[in-house]
């Protein structure tokens, strides 16, 4: 009997945490296994080839096993959905940049096809910025998310949060350097 016939009950937590004491790939091969559909259609849904979606579930399988250790997983399927995600767009952008690159003068359909790629690429980044938001101590997301994104002044910001005017100031400036150094690790690790 297999560990994924005998451990079905345990939760994807669970399973994590038993993988991570004690290095067994059939605990991962477990939780994998529970998501593996899940992840085969996102993929077919953004690469339209069923091999090519096939290839990437077993990437997508790899890179689990190399990066769940680095990350500190508490939804593994809301985990693995957005790693399968990045996968996929990443498979995209760089088809497309190879067809870039094998055409020096783009067409209408071509330049379709670019127009395609910058909204892949903007997706990324905005998945990028909302989980390194995710990631920033709260009183700093809360401040860089009013001050930038819902464009609110330092004063309106201390009367929304009743931080004073100092914490304000120092809890966007050390978010931005912050989110900068997140945004950063993150694009080292999709080349």
């Amino acid at each position: 009997m297999h560990l994924s016939d005998q451990y079905q009950n345990l939760s994807d937590q669970d399973l994590l945490q038993r993988y991570k004491a004690d290095g067994n790939t059939e605990w991962i091969g477990v939780l994998f296994d529970r998501y593996a559909i899940l992840l085969l259609g996102l993929c077919m849904k953004y690469l339209k080839n069923e091999e090519d979606a096939r290839d990437s579930v077993q990437q997508i399988f790899l890179k689990v096993l190399s990066e769940v250790h680095r990350h500190e997983v508490i939804y593994f399927k809301a985990w693995i959905y957005q790693v399968a995600k990045n996968h996929s767009l990443m498979q995209l952008r760089h088809k497309k940049d190879v067809e870039l690159k094998e055409e020096l003068v783009p067409g209408a359909a071509e330049q379709d096809d670019i127009r395609q790629t910058a909204h892949v690429q903007k997706d990324l980044m905005l998945d990028h910025m909302e989980r390194a938001l995710g990631e920033l101590n709260p009183d700093q997301a809360i401040t860089v998310r009013l001050f930038y994104l819902d464009k609110k002044s330092y004063q309106e910001i201390s009367d929304i949060t009743g931080f004073n005017a100092g914490q304000v100031k120092s809890y966007i400036q050390n978010g931005k350097r912050n989110l900068k150094i997140l945004l950063e690790k993150y694009s080292k690790n999709m080349r």
